[in-house]
């Protein structure tokens, strides 16, 4: 494998059309080296901070009842990122608890979280590839608006980024450039598992990789979501993480200027080195803030478990199982309750009426029938600022 400093990165070629520029992006296939000192101290705090959440999320009991939420957290914000209106709230209950005007974001948002969560089983025997992409890429669009739009293909056209093609604020390839294209990204990812490994930083690789996925713009839609989803993926893929517990999606929201701008700044000036240090920075970020999350979590199931469920004496038992229930999915009704427990809707309403009582749930509607109630506390711990 060729060797190139990443200083040297070349970015693609402009193509002029009739009445547009059409971007062709170089091959990225390559053992990129990073000479930069302060790049490199960036990507080793970088690592750092990853590994710090990877083995504190190995301490963590019951993790699995809370990387759930996590997903349904980067759903929502990877997804309204593409103008997807649908709450972190609104996400978790029921459509059928929804305003009808609000459901098809809400089916956007669903398709994501089942989309993940099918790419994390998938990847347990297939790799990330054009294949595995492409499955993922079906269930991101099944159901939803963009169910016309080629679901799990290549697209076949031209697309583009901004309200018409002549007045676009990006054009990527022509579809006939996406085999080639895709072909070296897979090959890219999986250069390390090859017979000459790829020694580039991981947190580098899939920089770039995100990097150029939304340069290619393979698909007609969902591009943005399915680069977004892949980072997480990728982490998983190489053992970077044991669990899906770090997303960037939220702090590409909370930075969209800057997100879409570095991704832009290397097609015009070749610039990779300030994308990558957007990257690291967002990994920092992001995983620090995982942990503070979990940490929070941790401190409010200790107050729930030693201090608040105490009170309830022998109905105690009960009420763990309808916790374990709420950590995973923290809005439910009093079916589900009985559901849970096997017990008569009574029973289940007067459970739901001590939780109530205790300051740990929140009933959502307002009203007397068809009540709908949250674990508000739990819900806040993901739905900050």
């Amino acid at each position: 494998m060729k060797t190139k400093d990443i200083k040297n990165f070349k970015a693609g070629t402009w193509i002029k059309r009739i009445e547009y520029r059409s971007f062709s992006p170089e091959m990225i296939n390559f053992e990129w080296v990073i000479s930069d000192p302060k790049l490199a101290n960036l990507l080793s705090q970088a690592d750092r901070s990853l590994g710090k959440l990877d083995a504190f999320s190995d301490l963590i009991p019951d993790i699995d009842f809370f990387i759930m939420m996590h997903i349904t957290k980067e759903a929502t914000v990877s997804s309204k990122i593409e103008g997807t209106q649908t709450s972190f709230q609104e996400a978790l209950v029921k459509e059928q608890d929804l305003d009808p005007e609000r459901r098809e974001d809400w089916k956007e948002v669903q398709c994501y979280i089942e989309a993940m969560n099918q790419a994390i089983v998938e990847m347990e025997k297939l790799p990330i590839s054009t294949r595995l992409i492409k499955q993922t890429h079906a269930t991101l669009l099944k159901g939803a608006r963009g169910k016309e739009k080629l679901p799990g293909e290549f697209r076949t056209s031209q697309n583009w980024i901004g309200s018409s093609l002549k007045n676009a604020i990006f054009v990527p390839p022509t579809h006939d450039e996406i085999a080639v294209l895709m072909g070296d990204l897979e090959n890219f990812i999986h250069a390390d598992t090859s017979e000459i490994p790829s020694y580039v930083p991981h947190l580098v690789k899939i920089a770039l990789i995100h990097y150029q996925f939304e340069t290619i713009h393979p698909f007609l839609d969902g591009n943005g979501r399915i680069g977004r989803l892949l980072i997480t993926l990728y982490l998983l893929d190489k053992g970077l993480l044991k669990r899906p517990v770090l997303y960037l999606s939220d702090f590409f929201e909370k930075n969209r200027r800057d997100y879409y701008d570095n991704l832009m700044r290397v097609r015009e000036k070749d610039d990779i080195y300030r994308w990558i240090e957007f990257f690291l920075i967002g990994v920092i970020e992001t995983a620090e803030a995982s942990i503070h999350t979990f940490q929070q979590i941790l401190e409010l199931r200790e107050k729930v478990e030693l201090t608040q469920l105490i009170e309830l004496g022998k109905r105690q038992q009960d009420a763990k199982k309808v916790m374990n229930y709420l950590y995973r999915n923290p809005i439910l009704d009093s079916a589900k309750v009985a559901e849970l427990l096997e017990v008569h809707a009574s029973t289940a309403n007067r459970l739901i009426n001590d939780l109530v009582q205790l300051g740990i749930l929140e009933e959502l509607t307002g009203f007397k029938r068809n009540r709908i109630f949250a674990f508000q506390a739990y819900i806040d711990l993901f739905n900050t600022p």
